[in-house]
């Protein structure tokens, strides 16, 4: 048994903070949480293990529930896997996994791309990671988001990843076929697409539709038959309705939910997440072609609007990065951009940790410092409620921990 001794425990389901508390970690779990008292000083004899963590804060393991990992960045060349050999993007992707355990992420929901191959190395021991929630392959209808034939006609053809299968479906044929794959392949959730987004290709905006009501409503009939959840990429105009009123697990996005604030009232009332991904239109303002920086701009503000009218709303915010290769190994950057468009830090730490887990029907078991949860621990040497920009600093982390294993922290290897 291992005891953290001294530390402030931030729960991450609560709003509770446990001062000067001792944690005690069985195994792979967590087995007690007391108070650091003099009577209680004599329950440390019987530890194997004793870390002295006072004046450090102990926050669950964080959740990054919108990931690729295994996208390295959002040029076409480098999307459609033509730059480089696939045994290269594989080493790299071990690397961005190992990386972003070591940041203190210990749980990722990958929104497509990284195949089951890598969830199975990590269960396996054989590469450290987080612990992968996979959606395998965006689903999304001919000439929608996942739709790898260009405005030009041509066609990526390079054989795919067999575990990676083409989601690009029409009709409900289709799509009980695809999803039954996307399940053989190793789907955990169901990624579909309803509206374009800031980095497709020109003529497929943010507000341009993919799928038919009909269409949405079999996908989620179907998903749930197979027990699969439905995260929805949606920004704005009749997509972003359609997949709210028909019942989607989670808004992926949702920039423009301020110009229908009759959604916000559904996603309330029905418990469906909303995954801002902030960070992804901070680094598309800036960094990428000409047409994405042109929408990035012209959504920045009102995503803030829509945000800011979400949490009046209380719609429950589930912190998500969207990385693509511009922030792996850096995602506690979207919890920096949820305090800085008027979330609390500590409301931002439970988006990516207890609302989080319960976005990813996990909370029994990650995303909160509770009695018999895995001892997913992030042990920080400063308060992030005083400074929410230190979980971006690898000098500020003391120990990370996943499943009661001590993540030994290395330089910054991508």
């Amino acid at each position: 048994m291992k005891a953290f001794v001294g530390a402030d425990l931030i729960n991450g389901s609560t709003d509770v903070i446990q001062k000067n508390h001792i944690l005690i970690v069985d195994g792979a779990n967590i087995h007690s949480i007391i108070p650091n008292t003099d009577e209680n000083q004599d329950l440390l004899e019987s530890m194997e293990e004793i870390y002295n963590v006072q004046g450090c804060t102990i926050l669950p393991g964080l959740i990054d529930c919108h990931e690729h990992v295994a996208s390295k960045n959002y040029e076409l060349i480098t999307r459609w896997n033509l730059d480089e050999p696939a045994s290269t993007t594989s080493i790299r992707t071990f690397k961005v996994l190992e990386d972003t355990l070591q940041s203190g992420y210990t749980s990722i929901r990958d929104a497509g791309g990284l195949d089951y191959g890598y969830k199975l190395a990590i269960e396996e021991g054989i590469w450290q990671g987080p612990r992968l929630i996979l959606a395998i392959s965006i689903m999304s209808q001919t000439g929608g988001i996942g739709d790898r034939i260009s405005g030009s006609g041509h066609i990526n053809s390079i054989i795919n990843n067999p575990l990676l299968p083409n989601a690009v479906v029409d009709g409900e044929e289709q799509i009980q076929h695809k999803l039954r794959e996307l399940v053989r392949c190793g789907a955990d959730v169901i990624k579909i697409a309803t509206t374009g987004g800031a980095s497709s290709r020109q003529g497929l905006g943010p507000r341009d539709t993919s799928f038919s009501r009909s269409e949405v409503r079999f996908i989620i009939d179907e998903s749930t038959r197979l027990n699969k959840k439905v995260m929805c990429h949606a920004l704005g105009g009749p997509g972003l309705r359609v997949c709210i009123e028909e019942g989607v697990h989670s808004i992926e996005h949702g920039c423009y939910l301020g110009e229908d604030p009759d959604l916000l009232k559904i996603m309330a009332e029905s418990n469906m997440f909303l995954v801002p991904t902030f960070t992804v239109y901070d680094y598309h303002k800036q960094y990428s072609a000409p047409h994405v920086q042109e929408r990035a701009q012209l959504l920045i503000d009102k995503h803030r609007q829509s945000f800011e009218l979400a949490m009046k709303n209380d719609v429950k915010i589930v912190a998500g990065t969207d990385a693509g290769g511009f922030v792996h190994g850096d995602n506690a950057r979207e919890l920096e951009l949820l305090v800085e468009n008027g979330m609390s830090p500590l409301n931002a730490i439970k988006a990516a940790t207890g609302v989080a887990a319960e976005c990813l029907t996990m909370e029994d078991t990650i995303g909160s410092l509770t009695v018999g949860h895995k001892a997913d621990l992030l042990i920080m040497k400063e308060d992030p409620l005083k400074n929410i920009s230190i979980l971006r600093d690898r000098n500020k982390i003391k120990y990370v921990f996943k499943d009661g294993n001590n993540i030994e922290l290395s330089k910054r290897i991508i």
